[in-house]
């Protein structure tokens, strides 16, 4: 079986995730080359994986003839950029979530991806190629949508990198409840045509001068009349928890109602307890990996892949509709 040649571009904690899976976790990869601002990070990771082409000079990378796909795991006000350079380069790209920081910006990247037809674009929402999300996707043949209802939240044990990232994160719903958004849209067929946003900021208060909350929601209603809501907090004492519930006409489907990846029970002098995830690389390992399996076998057979640079505008377009209904407190028609 060919492997496809991945060059990285960003190895920090997402991408060290995304490098080890290319290198010896997805059989239809190969890792060929690795870019980041630190050339000390990048070199170290080269040299535990295995890679001799080494760069701190996105472009470089692009332009290795070695390279026939690149993977973007950098900071979102980069992705741009880096799809062009890639792109430009003759590589196919995949890049992490949120498109970009703007929907301005979102606009540049289907252009440059629309003169680029041969060349194969995915965008990271990887929950949808989570095990448990596709097999209730499968399951949402009978009957209609009634309402898709998630939660996503954070460990507080995670705060502080949590704090120091927040004023260019673009704002919780961006950063976080765009995966919420992606999966509303994925799974109603629909788009949100009325929005409401609240939230606020219950503990850590440096929120409100970033124009953001700790802790958020939305209330949604879809074009096919299908109603959601999503709440996402900051800092959960208990760890990661994403959990997802689809009810419809003939049944309800519940993912992750207790996040933890054992049936496992403590019983000590606290009482009965189960674990939870702790970070969400642990919540999504599987998922990051068929994700890249999927990007491969779009390259290998020249399949459109999904989710695409559309979903990434469409999505950060709704994200920003609900920053906008946050602050100014009203109802929004899309």
């Amino acid at each position: 079986m060919k492997k496809l040649k991945i060059g990285i571009i960003g190895v920090g904690r997402l991408g060290y995730e995304h490098a080890c899976n290319i290198a010896n976790r997805v059989p239809g990869s190969e890792l060929v080359a690795i870019c980041d601002a630190s050339l000390d990070r990048a070199k170290a990771v080269a040299e535990e994986l295995g890679v001799t082409a080494v760069y701190n000079d996105p472009k470089a990378l692009c332009n290795d003839p070695n390279v026939e796909a690149v993977a973007i795991v950098t900071n979102t006000a980069s992705h741009v950029e880096m799809i062009g350079y890639a792109m430009d380069a003759g590589k196919h790209v995949f890049c992490e979530k949120p498109l970009a920081e703007t929907v301005e910006k979102c606009k540049e990247a289907e252009k440059i991806i629309e003169a680029h037809p041969d060349l194969i674009f995915m965008l990271g929402f990887m929950r949808r190629f989570d095990h448990s999300y596709r097999i209730a996707e499968k399951k949402m043949e009978a009957g209609d949508m009634i309402l898709v209802r998630c939660y996503s939240q954070d460990p507080i044990s995670i705060i502080e990198g949590t704090l120091d990232y927040a004023p260019r994160s673009g704002g919780q719903f961006i950063d976080m409840s765009i995966h919420d958004i992606d999966l509303i849209r994925w799974l109603t067929g629909s788009e949100p045509k009325n929005l409401w946003a609240i939230g606020g900021c219950y503990e850590f208060k440096q929120y409100k001068d970033w124009d953001d909350g700790d802790n958020v929601s939305c209330l949604m209603q879809c074009e096919n009349d299908a109603m959601a809501f999503f709440f996402a907090g900051r800092a959960a004492a208990h760890g990661s928890h994403v959990e997802t519930e689809i009810v419809g006409t003939r049944g309800t489907l519940r993912i992750s109602g207790i996040p933890t990846d054992s049936m496992v029970e403590v019983m000590s002098s606290h009482g009965v307890c189960r674990e939870c995830y702790q970070d969400f690389i642990t919540r999504w390992h599987d998922a990051y990996i068929t994700e890249i399996e999927e990007f491969c076998d779009c390259v290998a057979t020249g399949r459109k892949a999904a989710p695409g640079v559309y979903d990434g505008t469409k999505s950060t377009n709704i994200a920003f509709k609900c920053k906008e209904s946050f602050l100014s407190n009203k109802q929004l028609t899309l």
